[in-house]
């Protein structure tokens, strides 16, 4: 009985050392509404290429600029999402928003995200945007890995996807933008829904 109430303990210390250096908080619901605002940044894109640059961008012309502006529209309302979502849950589950855990999550998230931005930036700068939407989803991919660890662990498996998706639109740019769909949008949308039933019904 001694011994069994002793493996007991143990589990429940190695339970609680485990969630107290991971940020669990995390909105399942918040990656179904970035997915949305992708596709519906992606359907903009495509009319506005489509319709008023007959399938052509020029770096330096308007069209690129207004789909530049759109992309940053998605990730900011994105981000915005996620804020206020992942706050309002983990004020229901009366844990903190902003620790040292959580800190170091958003820490490791951006490393590899602003690298990758700044280097998207350098080759669109040498007028070179064929490979744009791969490299978006590596890199994004690997910020995904990189913060897994002090989150929920299973992020890390839409990071692989993301990645492999991003090789798949390096080795063949001419589909970059439908990967770059697949990947921010539909992913985001199952792999959301997916977190939600998992762990926000909990």
């Amino acid at each position: 009985m001694e011994s069994k109430d002793y493996l007991k303990d143990i589990s429940e210390i190695k339970n609680m050392m485990n969630k107290s250096s991971r940020f669990i908080s995390l909105s399942g619901l918040s990656g179904i509404l970035a997915g949305i605002y992708a596709l519906i940044g992606a359907a903009l894109v495509y009319w506005l290429v489509t319709t008023y640059s007959n399938g052509v961008l020029l770096l330096d012309g308007k069209i690129f600029k207004l789909c530049l502006l759109t992309l940053f529209t998605v990730g900011a309302l994105s981000v915005i999402t996620g804020i206020v979502l992942t706050t309002q849950k983990a004020k229901k589950n009366n844990a903190k928003i902003w620790d040292a855990t959580s800190r170091r999550l958003v820490f490791n998230f951006l490393i590899p995200l602003i690298v990758g931005g700044a280097y998207i930036l350098i080759i669109l700068s040498h007028g070179k945007y064929g490979q744009s939407g791969g490299l978006m989803l590596i890199f994004y991919g690997l910020a995904l890995v990189n913060a897994s660890k002090f989150s929920i662990g299973d992020i890390r498996y839409l990071g692989y996807i993301q990645i492999i998706l991003g090789l798949i639109g390096a080795l063949n740019p001419g589909y970059g933008f439908w990967l770059w769909v697949i990947g921010f949008g539909f992913m985001h949308i199952i792999y959301g829904t997916w977190m939600h039933f998992k762990y926000d019904r909990k």
